[in-house]
């Protein structure tokens, strides 16, 4: 890159591009005048020349040139976003300052303070939205508190990802089954709050073509095939609406489009109906042009219902009710005189802008009514989720923030009459949480429409909900079964870690009279590694199951004797320490040399690497082919779990800056146990079939075998060696093809 260098320093506006890049420049400039309001076309011309320069001579994964992505994310950020054209400068160098010699001094001397920031966010936010990466909570709600701050730095994003995602099948599978499930979990719902129903929509099925390639080309097949006859009854359907709007003198749209291809194929799984079955595979949407406004879609409304008739269930007015992400509509499912069924949709262009590109159309919008009310209630939700700024737990962080994006809504009003957004089941807990942390956690009734009602009850559009409360905390720590949104649960969790560190401090108080009582001396280091024998964690988990009476306080009164009877610290310890370090310093040492390890490359886990030791964790028994994460331990060996192990979702809670992310390596030459619950019926021959079965079809060793039977049913766990997760699963689905078993499953 040092020869592209002496380029940054170039007068940009001097600068000349050859034929083929000079084309692609005039065919953004004009994207931009059809799509932008107002349009600095120099300054895109500037950035433009600066993308290509940067990125000169580098390719994609498809052997493009590497400055096809910024251009095309540009495109994106103009035509179906609409942003402006700060938003496309930005989107045009988004990579230069990550990938390039380029750094953001130059970007800000060059094009401005704002263009700046927003590349800056742009690139911190790379790598954010991995979800299973449960370090990096605190950066994504980092990235949450950027889109508060500006927007667009998440909007570009959405089309950095959604052209990466048009152009995934040049990446090996693996990586595109990685970027499909990342983009499924978290880009495409973040879409959807955002309002970005057209992005969104693409997401999904782009995803979808990867996940399920078979469902996604069976569906989109079927959608051909339907497609005259689907076109022809739209048609036959609009005609006589079309002339009725007409003769009474309105403005509009209509247009009628298949739904897309994943909500179809979610919709025949939630209704278990094969294709032919699903009846409302497309929309009809009348939008109304300017000066119409919400008061004639109440009257479209009469004029279709007065041809059709509609279902009263499928009537939502979300016109006077807005969706939380600022969606405006009316829908009505309405019955032709054939018995089929189609939605309609009825809007205005504004409300049309803001359906189709969300948060981006109020932006557009925000200096007209509504659009910036609509626009701060957005920056209301995002500071709302960062209420607590260190949850608990990151994995349950991300996972609450996931499950709130994607929650179909639900409004409820206070005794007051006042409206309240709530994610579809949520409780008069979660109600209580919405009005005020306080009367939350004094939450002792409720009443639904003026009726004594459970705390657990879920509520229904349009309850009235009153939460009568008591003068002391009342949380109880079963409730994080019954509440759905991110504040409930998380100051639900936090009561719960407040009372097991109570717990916890009993059980020490309790083990410290017994060594008083024994005459029994350890430091607090030693008594870590005498925990760690007794397949503890840390001390906190061993004096909180001493607290609860789980764990007698004399075993371990007997392994601190048999431990201090070898001498407290061995001379290679001391030896190891040195003079003058501390225990601290160690411990910082050994996870500084284990991280050093896994930051240069994953740790792999096929024999030692670079001298740091591993072992597999008990509790879970982690397989190859599982998701695992490593932890390193006091001694600076690694413990390698399975990421959804409950043990592990503890430790990054108290200990986060010891996990390290680790991989299998391609070719483990060795095999591992993995256990597998049988149940069927207590029948002559049963396990005989059962180890036929694993010794003659699979090849495969048996550990052990414990069976119980029970009034003609039997339980079996079965214990056995495996290679892999793929060895694993055959296990389990050639077991349940054994007559009379009726359920097999991986034992956890």
């Amino acid at each position: 890159m040092a020869d592209t260098k002496a380029t940054y320093d170039f007068d940009l506006d001097e600068y000349v591009l050859d034929p083929p890049q000079q084309e692609d420049l005039d065919q953004l400039l004009k994207v931009c005048r059809e799509n932008l309001d107002d349009i600095d076309e120099n300054m895109v011309a500037r950035a433009f020349k600066l993308c290509y320069a940067s990125h000169k001579g580098i390719m994609r994964a498809s052997g493009e040139p590497y400055y096809y992505h910024p251009v095309a994310v540009a495109k994106i950020v103009a035509s179906e976003i609409n942003i402006d054209d700060v938003s496309v400068v930005a989107s045009l160098l988004h990579d230069t300052v990550e990938d390039t010699e380029v750094t953001l001094d130059d970007i800000e001397k060059k094009f401005g303070s704002t263009v700046s920031h927003l590349i800056d966010g742009v690139t911190k936010i790379s790598g954010v939205f991995k979800s299973r990466n449960t370090k990096q909570a605190e950066t994504f709600m980092k990235l949450l508190l950027s889109m508060a701050e500006d927007i667009r730095v998440v909007l570009i994003k959405f089309a950095d990802r959604l052209h990466n995602m048009r152009t995934i099948q040049h990446l090996p599978r693996e990586k595109q089954m990685q970027k499909a499930t990342e983009t499924m979990e978290l880009y495409a719902p973040l879409a959807h709050r955002f309002g970005l129903f057209n992005i969104k929509s693409e997401l999904e099925d782009l995803c979808f073509k990867v996940i399920d390639p078979n469902s996604y080309k069976f569906i989109a097949r079927k959608l051909r095939e339907k497609k005259e006859s689907r076109e022809a009854f739209i048609r036959e359907f609009m005609d006589p609406i079309n002339e009725e709007l007409e003769k009474q003198g309105f403005r509009f749209e209509m247009k009628g489009r298949p739904k897309h291809i994943y909500s179809i194929f979610r919709k025949m799984q939630r209704q278990q109906k094969p294709f032919e079955e699903i009846y409302d595979l497309f929309a009809i949407r009348i939008i109304l042009e300017e000066p119409h406004t919400k008061e004639d879609c109440w009257r479209v409304y009469s004029v279709i219902t007065d041809w059709y008739t509609p279902i009263p269930k499928r009537f939502r007015d979300f016109i006077s009710v807005p969706k939380a992400n600022g969606y405006q509509s009316l829908h009505t499912t309405v019955i032709t005189k054939k018995g089929r069924k189609v939605e309609v949709q009825i809007r205005t262009r504004q409300m049309d802008d803001i359906a189709e590109k969300g948060v981006a159309a109020h932006w557009k919008y925000k200096e007209g009514k509504g659009g910036s009310e609509t626009l701060d209630k957005f920056v209301h939700w995002v500071r709302d989720i960062l209420d607590n700024p260190r949850p608990d737990a990151a994995t349950e962080f991300v996972k609450d923030f996931q499950l709130n994006l994607y929650q179909d809504e639900i409004y409820v009003f206070t005794p007051d009459g006042e409206l309240r957004t709530l994610p579809k089941d949520a409780t008069p807990i979660d109600f209580a949480f919405e009005i005020h942390s306080e009367i939350g956690e004094r939450a002792m009734a409720a009443k639904i429409n003026g009726k004594m009602a459970p705390l657990r009850q879920k509520l229904d559009v349009g309850d009235q909900v009153e939460i009568i409360t008591g003068n002391k905390i009342n949380l109880n720590p079963d409730w994080i079964n019954d509440v759905v949104t991110h504040k409930a649960k998380s100051r639900i969790r936090q009561y719960i870690k407040q009372k097991e560190r109570q717990v916890a401090d009993e059980g020490r108080e309790i083990w410290e009279k017994r060594a008083k009582r024994g005459n029994v001396e350890i430091s607090e280091q030693d008594l870590m590694q005498v925990a760690h024998k007794l397949k503890f964690e840390s001390t906190q988990n061993l004096f909180y199951d001493i607290g609860k009476g789980t764990f007698d306080v004399n075993d371990l009164y007997d392994a601190v004797k048999q431990f201090t009877s070898k001498g407290r610290i061995e001379e290679a310890d001391d030896e190891q320490k040195g003079p003058g370090v501390s225990e601290e310093e160690m411990q910082e040492t050994y996870i500084n040399a284990a991280r050093s390890v896994s930051d240069e490359n994953a740790l792999i886990i096929n024999g030692e690497v670079t001298n740091v030791k591993y072992s597999y964790a008990n509790c879970c028994n982690p397989i190859p082919g599982d998701d695992v994460i490593g932890f390193i331990s006091r001694t600076g060996d690694v413990k390698i779990h399975r990421s959804n192990c409950k043990n592990i979702r503890h430790l990054i809670q108290t200990d986060a800056e010891r996990i390290i992310d680790v991989s299998w390596a391609k070719n483990i030459d060795s095999q591992f146990l993995g256990a597998v619950k049988v149940i069927g019926e207590d029948r002559v021959g049963m396990i005989n079939d059962i180890t036929d079965v694993l010794s003659k079809s699979l090849e495969t060793n048996m550990k052990s075998i414990n069976v119980n039977s029970d009034s003609g049913m039997f339980e079996g766990m079965l214990t056995v060696y495996v290679d892999d997760i793929d060895h694993l699963s055959r296990i389990i689905g050639k077991l349940q093809k054994v007559d009379g078993v009726k359920t097999v499953f991986r034992y956890e």
